[in-house]
C-alpha cells in the first residue's frame, strides 16, 4: 500500500513536469521571435506590416481560440487535447523553420498559436484535477515559475541562436521538444474530463468572440499607421463592441456556454480575471520596450539586452513555488496585492530611464519586477481555479488565459500607441529623436505603473481566501470517474 501511495505521489509530480516541459516551449515562442525579427526581414525581404504579423498572428489565434480549447479539454479529455495541441504546434514549428515566403510564415505562426490554445488551458486543468487544493498551489507555482522563465529569457535565447546559428533554428529546435513532450505526455499523465452533463460546443460562442477579438486587437495594432480616425479603425472598433456585446448576451442564454459568465458571479474568480488582464496590459509592453531602449538608445547587442532581464528571471524562478506554497497557507489576495504594488513601483523605477543611464540604474526595477511577478501570478492562478468547480478547469483556465492573452496582446499596441503620441508631441516641440523615444517610453511607463496598482486595489477587493476550502477527495473525482480502460 505504501508502495503504491508513493508511486502515485511520484506520479503527480511527473504529471507536472510533463506539461510544464511542453508549456516552456508555449511560452518561449511568445518572446523568442522578437530579437530574431531583423534577420527575418532581411532573409525573407519582409515588409514592416508583414513582420509585426509574425508576431500578431501567433498571439491572435492563441487569445481568439483559448476558450474552445479549453472546453474540448473539458469535453474529450485533458491529455487527449493537450497532445493534439501539442503536436499541431510541433508541426506548424517545423514549417515555421522552412518558411521561404512571409505567407508562410505568417500562416505556420497562426496554427502555432492554435496549437497553443489548445494545450495551454489543458496544463492547467491536468494540474487542478491531479492535486489537492492544499498542494494545487506549490504545483501551480512551479507551472508559473516556467510560464513566467520561458517569457522573461525568450529574447535571450533568440538572441543567441540567431548571432550564432539563425533565425529558422528558432522553431526548430521545437521539434525534438515537442516529441519528446509527447512520449512522456501519453505514458505519465491520466485521462480526465468532464462527465457532469451533456457536453458540445458552442459554436455562436467561439464566432462572435473570435471576431470580437481579432477587430479589437488589429484596430489596436494598425490604429498607429492607419490612423486612429480613419473609416477602417472606427468600424473595427465598433464591429468588437457589437460582436461582444452579441457573445455576452448569447453566453447568458446558453444552455452549454463556451464562456460561462456565471463564474464571474464568484467574486475571486472575477478578480483573479481582471488581475490577469491588468498585469499582463502592464507588463508585456514593458519587456519589449525595455528591451527596443536598451538596445536603441543604451546600444546593447540583442544578446546583451536577452541577458539584462536575468535577474528577474531567476527571482521569478526562486520566488513562483513559495509564492505558490504560501497561497496554499495564507490564501492569494494579499500575495497579489504586494505584488502588484511591487510591480507598480518597478514600473515607476523604469521611469526614471535616461539616455546615459547604465545597467545599475535598471537593476532596482528588474528585482522590484521579478518579485512582484512572482507574487502575483502564482497567486493569481491558485485563486482563480480554486473558485470553479473541478469538472469545469478548463473552462476556468481557458477563461483567465483568455483574459491574459488579451491583455498582453492590447499591452503592446497600447504602450505602443502612448509612446509614439508622447514621441511625437515631444518632435514637434523641438526635441531630438532620442529624447522624443524617451519622453514616450516615461509616458507609457507611468502608464503602465497606474494599471499595474489598480491591479492590486482589485486584488485587495475582490479576492477572498481559498487555503484548504475543499476537500482532497474533489480533485480526484474527474480522474475517479473515467474508466479505466482510458487512463
Amino acid at each position: 500500500m505504501r508502495a503504491r501511495i508513493f508511486a502515485e505521489e511520484n506520479r503527480k509530480w511527473w504529471t507536472v513536469a510533463s506539461v510544464a516541459f511542453a508549456l516552456f516551449m508555449i511560452m518561449l515562442d511568445n518572446t523568442v521571435v522578437n530579437v530574431a525579427l531583423p534577420a527575418i526581414q532581411r532573409d525573407l525581404g519582409i515588409g514592416v506590416s508583414q513582420l509585426e504579423w509574425v508576431v500578431t498572428g501567433y498571439a491572435l489565434s492563441f487569445a481568439v481560440l483559448m476558450l474552445t480549447g479549453g472546453k474540448l479539454a473539458d469535453m474529450l479529455g485533458r491529455r487527449r487535447i493537450f497532445l493534439v495541441g501539442l503536436a499541431v504546434f510541433t508541426i506548424s514549428s517545423l514549417f515555421c523553420g522552412l518558411a521561404g515566403t512571409p505567407e508562410l510564415l505568417i500562416g505556420a505562426r497562426v496554427v502555432q498559436g492554435v496549437g497553443a490554445a489548445l494545450m495551454l488551458p489543458a496544463t492547467l486543468s491536468i494540474i487542478t484535477a491531479t492535486f489537492a487544493p492544499e498542494e494545487r498551489g506549490a504545483a501551480l507555482g512551479i507551472w508559473a515559475g516556467v510560464s513566467a522563465m520561458a517569457l522573461a529569457i525568450g529574447p535571450l535565447v533568440g538572441g543567441l541562436i540567431t548571432e550564432h546559428i539563425s533565425w529558422n533554428w528558432i522553431f526548430y529546435v521545437n521539434v525534438p521538444v515537442g516529441i519528446v513532450g509527447m512520449v512522456a505526455g501519453r505514458i505519465i499523465i491520466r485521462e480526465s474530463r468532464d462527465t457532469s452533463r451533456e457536453q458540445r460546443l458552442d459554436i455562436p460562442g467561439l464566432l462572435t468572440s473570435g471576431i470580437a477579438l481579432f477587430a479589437l486587437v488589429y484596430a489596436l495594432i494598425e490604429g498607429n499607421t492607419k490612423g486612429w480616425s480613419s473609416p477602417l479603425i472606427i468600424g473595427l472598433f465598433v464591429l468588437a463592441a457589437v460582436m461582444g456585446i452579441v457573445f455576452v448576451v448569447l453566453e447568458l442564454h446558453q444552455r452549454l456556454p463556451l464562456f460561462d459568465v456565471k463564474l464571474f458571479a464568484n467574486p475571486t474568480f472575477a478578480g483573479a480575471n481582471v488581475v490577469a488582464l491588468l498585469v499582463s496590459l502592464a507588463m508585456f509592453g514593458v519587456f519589449f520596450f525595455i528591451s527596443l531602449f536598451m538596445q536603441n538608445i543604451l546600444g546593447y547587442s540583442a544578446v546583451r539586452a536577452g541577458a539584462a532581464f536575468l535577474p528577474m528571471t531567476l527571482l521569478i524562478i526562486v520566488v513562483a513555488p513559495l509564492a505558490g506554497r504560501a497561497s496554499d497557507r495564507l490564501g492569494s489576495r494579499w500575495l497579489m496585492t504586494g505584488g502588484l504594488t511591487l510591480l507598480s513601483g518597478s514600473l515607476l523605477i523604469f521611469a526614471q530611464l535616461q539616455p546615459d543611464s547604465t545597467y545599475w540604474s535598471l537593476l532596482p526595477a528588474m528585482i522590484l519586477g521579478g518579485v512582484g511577478m512572482a507574487s502575483t501570478m502564482t497567486p493569481m492562478t491558485a485563486a482563480a481555479l480554486s473558485a470553479v468547480p473541478v469538472d469545469k478547469a478548463g473552462v476556468g483556465s481557458g477563461m483567465l488565459n483568455t483574459f491574459r492573452q488579451v491583455g498582453g496582446s492590447l499591452g503592446i499596441a497600447v504602450m505602443g500607441a502612448i509612446l509614439a503620441s508622447g514621441s511625437k508631441s515631444a518632435l514637434a516641440g523641438g526635441a531630438t529623436p532620442v529624447d522624443a523615444f524617451m519622453n514616450g517610453l516615461h509616458h507609457a511607463l507611468y502608464v503602465a505603473a497606474v494599471i499595474a496598482f489598480a491591479g492590486a486595489v482589485v486584488a485587495a477587493a475582490t479576492i477572498r481566501s481559498h487555503a484548504r476550502q475543499r476537500p482532497r477527495t474533489e480533485t480526484t473525482a474527474a480522474v475517479d470517474r473515467v474508466p479505466e480502460s482510458v487512463v
